[in-house]
């Protein structure tokens, strides 16, 4: 046990948690010589790869100098951030990894507090020296500043430093540049040397408990977590205190540990190592594992609660089948309480009119369950997300968030003036060489639809991070509903240059000459507040006569491309998003076009 190192590598997103690990592996020698390792081999999932986010908690483990280092790499994003704090119940020490020039941020506090109140060992890894723009020695001081902030003890303020570029592969303890070495050893050194060995003993009943769940269709449930006590074989016969108090025996079909890449089969699991057990099907996050008639339970871990939800149903409109197979409201069921099995932060349940409310921990994390599911060949069609209201102490809350703006000087003014109208509270606001750093607390039904404006008024070069801070009383009642109107087709057909022609100066189109639509359909963006329905099938009125000037080719100016997330965060509440395997659509709730009118003329009265 004392050759063993349990280490969470915890960071803001896009700090290089991922490229750290690669490198990790890469330095111990865990691969053959001869082996062939993809660049960020621990994003293994093909979203992950395409958008260079970690989704979901990784495991893995290097022997370096005759310890077994166990390495959990984890996401950065907020809406994943309950995994952070399971997975701190499960190691001993944390790598925080912070950029060299961009610092401490959003989700940088937000793991470092987990990892503080969790009481592990902290080691700092400063990346990316090698930018131009690096900063080390301040950046230290901001993550010292930090740790005191975040009322580190003194033996936790009294942390290592290591300077590295992960990318090129290097590292050393001094912040000078030119004294790195191509080599990851330091950090290797600082993990055996400065983290703890587990704090376990294998005296008294097996005690196991999973912080992450993974699916698989032959076993089932797989509880992922570290062995607190004891050991256990596979065939053994062990109790389950489940989370409300029960206690269900079952015998243990497979146990995993991790090299590599790798998950291993082992026979057996010994206190301090990290393991991944099978054999109960509907195995919980926090439920204790332990020696029939020994039932001690550790205390529960706190599961996050969802802030977002949205409805999932079966494509109701004119074109459902024609892009997707899998269309059945039976289908969608099946494959949403499938991913319950192994998201924990995911709650599903029945609605009416052959769909389903799906709650989750923010926008991405819905949206790339989306997106999945379309990859697998399904239709449906979701709404608006919506924040989660709750009641506490008679009054109706919403959730709150921190939000972090990065953006240049000469953007400032419309960013403040956007959130002002969102309802959002500054904190702080201070100046670094032209950059503007805002903190703000803003209303989570205010951030709905943000990303895609905040983009634009900063031609890109914004900086925007956020994270869950906690319910508050209700703000506004307009707070994240889209200023602008939309034009929506009133014909079933396809599309003409000249109709597209005839419109531009109405707004923005969404769709180019010859795509098929339908009544009811959103094409473009209004100039104004208010929904026009339009014809985009018209076809010019052909005439005998040629004048001359007048039959010109059509320029039309290129339409708004919409991703999946941009639609998500662009309708109102009287809309939908359709999504099938080869497109995104937006679209009315009502289709037909008078009933539409009255509806509206119905809520505006």
């Amino acid at each position: 046990m004392e050759k063993i190192r349990n280490v969470a590598i915890i960071a803001h997103v896009d700090h290089g948690k991922t490229t750290l690990v690669d490198k990790l592996l890469q330095e111990s020698g865990t691969f053959r010589e001869n082996e062939n390792v993809a660049d960020l081999s621990m994003d293994s999932n093909d979203l992950e790869k395409e958008r260079g986010i970690t989704i979901l908690a990784k495991t893995t483990a290097i022997n370096y100098d005759g310890y077994r280092i166990n390495i959990l790499d984890t996401p950065g994003h907020a809406d994943f951030g309950g995994e952070v704090e399971r997975i701190m119940n499960m190691v001993d020490g944390v790598l925080l990894v912070v950029d060299a020039y961009e610092g401490t941020m959003p989700q940088t506090r937000f793991v470092l507090k987990k990892a503080l109140e969790a009481g592990v060992t902290p080691i700092v890894v400063v990346n990316k020296i090698d930018k131009p723009s690096a900063r080390p020695k301040q950046v230290v001081d901001e993550v010292l500043d930090l740790f005191i902030e975040l009322g580190a003890d003194i033996d936790q303020l009294d942390f290592p430093v290591i300077y590295a570029s992960a990318l090129a592969g290097t590292s050393s303890i001094y912040p000078e540049i030119e004294k790195q070495e191509k080599t990851m050893q330091p950090i290797l050194e600082a993990i055996v040397n400065y983290i703890p060995a587990p704090n376990a003993t294998l005296d008294g009943g097996f005690q196991f408990q999973p912080a992450l769940l993974d699916y698989n269709d032959f076993v089932g449930r797989i509880g992922i977590g570290r062995v607190k006590r004891g050991q256990a074989k596979v065939g053994e016969t062990v109790s389950c205190v489940r989370r409300d108090g029960t206690v269900k025996q079952f015998r243990i079909q497979k146990m995993f540990g991790y090299l590599g890449l790798k998950r291993i089969e082992v026979n057996e699991a010994k206190a301090g190592e990290i393991v991944a057990i099978s054999g109960l099907p509907d195995i919980e996050v926090g439920e204790t594992i332990c020696t029939v008639n020994k039932e001690e339970s550790l205390p529960l871990l706190r599961i996050d609660e969802p802030t977002l939800q949205m409805t999932f149903g079966v494509n109701t409109s004119p074109f459902c089948g024609k892009e997707g197979k899998i269309l059945t409201a039976r289908k969608i069921e099946e494959r949403l309480y499938k991913e319950t099995e192994k998201d924990v932060s995911l709650k599903v349940e029945p609605n009416d009119n052959e769909s389903f409310i799906v709650s989750g921990r923010g926008e991405l994390h819905l949206s790339i369950l989306i997106e999945n599911m379309r990859r697998e060949g399904f239709e449906l069609q979701v709404s608006k997300p919506q924040v989660i209201m709750k009641e506490i102490d008679g009054i109706m809350c919403e959730p709150f968030e921190d939000v972090l703006i990065e953006v240049p000087e000469e953007y400032v003014g419309f960013v403040i003036e956007a959130i002002g109208n969102r309802e959002g509270e500054m904190v702080n606001m201070s100046n670094h060489d032209n950059q503007v750093r805002l903190s703000y607390i803003v209303p989570s039904r205010g951030l709905i639809g943000f990303m895609t404006e905040f983009m634009t008024m900063t031609k890109g070069y914004g900086i925007i991070n956020h994270t869950f801070k906690e319910y508050r009383k209700l703000a506004g009642s307009k707070v994240g509903q889209r200023k602008q109107g939309v034009l929506v087709s009133m014909e079933n057909g396809k599309a003409t240059a000249y109709a597209l022609g005839q419109l531009e100066d109405r707004g923005v189109m969404f769709i180019e000459p010859g795509a098929e639509v339908y009544e009811g359909m959103i094409v473009g963006e209004n100039n104004h507040d208010n929904d026009l329905a339009v014809n985009v099938v018209k076809g010019k009125k052909l005439t005998n006569t040629r004048a001359s000037g007048s039959d010109h080719t059509v320029v039309l100016k290129r339409p708004r491309l919409l991703s999946l997330e941009v639609c998500l965060d662009y309708i109102n509440n009287d809309e939908l998003v359709e999504i099938t395997p080869l497109s995104y659509r937006l679209r009315k709730k009502i289709l037909n076009t008078e009933l539409r009118k009255k509806a509206d003329s119905k809520n505006h009265n």
